[in-house]
């Protein structure tokens, strides 16, 4: 009898455990660059973006970065994903230190500020996202 109840209660914590654990967490942000703009918004994300996340990057503070190219299906979807993806949900919680970062390598809060209203006179942020891997076991 003692066998059985300890084969039951073994089952019943089996189930309880999750089939998956929590892994890194991407942050998904959608742009829509207008006509004429595209060139120049990849230069700018070839001689900023790109430097500023590789050295995110090799200070830890990200593990990957990504940017992709969508033809949308109607004038109000993005045409651009930029992916950045944290070890897990605590990562974001470094905002000090990736502002130290993008300090280094573009300059004061107020030269990135100017720049960012520049920016939006040919692309417009649609909306950001977080989504969480899970991995499966």
């Amino acid at each position: 009898m003692c066998l059985a109840a300890s084969s039951l209660s073994l089952n019943a914590r089996a189930q309880d455990e999750r089939a998956y654990t929590d892994g890194p967490v991407t942050e998904v942000d959608y742009l829509r660059v207008e006509y004429g703009h595209f060139e120049e918004y990849i230069d700018w994300l070839n001689s900023t973006w790109k430097p500023t996340m590789e050295a995110t990057k090799k200070a830890g503070l990200i593990i990957d970065y990504k940017v992709f190219q969508a033809t949308p299906k109607t004038p109000d979807q993005p045409n651009i994903y930029l992916w950045i993806t944290y070890q897990n949900m605590a990562a974001l919680d470094k905002g000090v230190e990736l502002e130290a970062v993008a300090k280094k390598v573009i300059g004061s809060t107020e030269v990135q500020n100017k720049a960012r209203v520049g920016r939006n006179e040919y692309r417009k942020v649609l909306g950001t996202e977080l989504i969480r891997e899970l991995i499966l076991k």
